[in-house]
């Protein structure tokens, strides 16, 4: 470098035609845009007006979760002259104070704010909207964000603390925007690839309501040309379909009092939890073990690769994963349940494709009991009718065609996994790393 730059100034990563130019500035947001508070005018309806009078009235509600800008809003229109104050128009910014948390957005509509929203306007020309988007996204931004909010459960920002982020950028616009333009194209990748999984996703919901019958029929709408003739698909309890051949192959994890906080060890064999049974999905984390010895004598809570393991609880009460042929044996925890399909005369696949389905859930959620947090017990599930084909040929092709498309939605939702944590480690480089 032809000058020396302070260290704590200097992101780690670079675009070589920057990294002889010397380093950034630091501005509080205060300094460099005006920030503004939205309001709530009460009661509304006194205050409503024809479009022509007034502007549209931003409400958090209006506003997509997943968006990086906002493009139009509800016709909810207030006077102008209670708006004026609260105006926002295409290039300023907005954030919630509370819900999505310090999550930034790009306005490219002229509107006025209701009191859940923070704006930033008026940015001077040593940057720009895009640049200040994912500066206010990154990780330095949200600390900050995290120690300076007031509450516990819901945290809450206010204009003050907003006008006092301190604010990191190149004073060479150019590397501003070639930072921005890198993170943009990997949103695009990120959006276009969360398309793709919202189509496979619908793709695979309009193919089960086609494969399965609907309530009230017992023959499927759609059915493959070999088997049309095979009649009516027969009713089973859940517990029908178990393998009597394999000790345990219905049962529930221990008791709490059976498996403690005191019996976690740094290592040995995996206990299942909760967080682990996903829709469809096994959530490899939030990952506890127990020594081997406690594992043999909860050996009737145990286990093992390609066994499917229900909830007794959460959200969805009775959603089912597949146990992952790497974890060889673990132990469930009190909320788990074992289910060993008899694979002589049923396909697992086809079996655990309709325990997940929207018909079966519905079913297991009527069933279960509770208001805020449901839960459904052993002998509640053991007695879920499943409407099956006799033809385990049948069962087998349906589950071969949704094994599929879920092998195709598992790895699309890797890849966005992957992109979104490439995107993370670029932003921790590409920006300072100020404590």
């Amino acid at each position: 470098m032809n000058k020396k730059i302070e260290n704590n100034l200097v992101p780690r990563l670079r675009f070589p035609e920057f990294t002889n130019i010397e380093g950034w500035e630091r501005k509080e947001l205060g300094e460099i845009s005006e920030i503004v508070r939205g309001g709530s005018p009460r009661p509304i309806q006194d205050y409503l007006t024809t479009k022509k009078d007034g502007l549209n009235w931003l409400k958090i509600a209006d506003v997509p979760s997943d968006s990086k800008y906002i493009t139009k809003t509800k016709e909810r229109v207030i006077q102008k002259a209670l708006s004026s104050t609260r105006e926002v128009k295409n290039g300023d910014l907005i954030l919630s104070n509370s819900m999505s948390f310090g999550r930034p957005y790009i306005l490219k509509i002229t509107t006025c704010i209701h009191d859940g929203w923070i704006a930033i306007r008026k940015i001077s020309s040593v940057t720009f909207e895009d640049y200040l988007y994912y500066y206010i996204s990154s990780e330095v931004s949200q600390r900050y964000f995290l120690s300076q909010a007031a509450g516990a459960a819901v945290k809450n920002l206010n204009a003050e603390i907003i006008k006092l982020l301190p604010t990191y950028f190149s004073k060479n616009k150019k590397e501003q925007k070639k930072i921005a333009d890198c993170l943009s194209s990997l949103d695009d990748l990120i959006s276009a690839e969360n398309e793709r999984l919202n189509a496979l996703k619908e793709h695979k919901k309009g193919l089960m309501q086609q494969l399965f019958p609907v309530e009230g029929e017992k023959v499927p709408k759609l059915r493959f040309p070999e088997f049309k003739d095979n009649g009516e698909w027969e009713e089973k309890e859940l517990i029908k379909l178990a393998d009597k051949k394999v000790r345990w192959s219905f049962t529930g994890g221990p008791f709490g009092s059976n498996l403690k906080a005191t019996d976690y060890t740094p290592n040995g064999i995996r206990i299942i939890q909760l967080q682990n049974i996903g829709e469809g999905r096994f959530i490899d984390k939030y990952k506890i073990f127990t020594s081997q010895d406690k594992a043999d004598e909860l050996l009737g809570c145990n286990i093992y690769s390609g066994d499917i393991i229900l909830s007794k609880m959460g959200e969805p009460v009775g959603r089912a994963c597949i146990i992952p042929e790497n974890l060889k044996r673990a132990v469930m925890a009190s909320d788990g349940i074992r289910f060993v399909v008899d694979e002589k005369h049923y396909d697992k696949y086809f079996i655990f494709t309709l325990i997940n389905s929207e018909k079966i859930r519905e079913t297991i959620d009527k069933r279960a009991t509770g208001s805020t947090r449901k839960r459904i017990g052993l002998d509640e599930l053991k007695q879920i009718p499943l409407l099956i084909p006799s033809s385990k040929d049948e069962q087998t092709k349906i589950g071969e065609l949704i094994f599929s498309l879920d092998t195709q939605i598992l790895s699309s939702e890797t890849r966005i996994d992957s992109l979104n944590l490439h995107k993370k480690g670029l932003m921790q480089g590409l920006f300072p790393n100020i404590n």
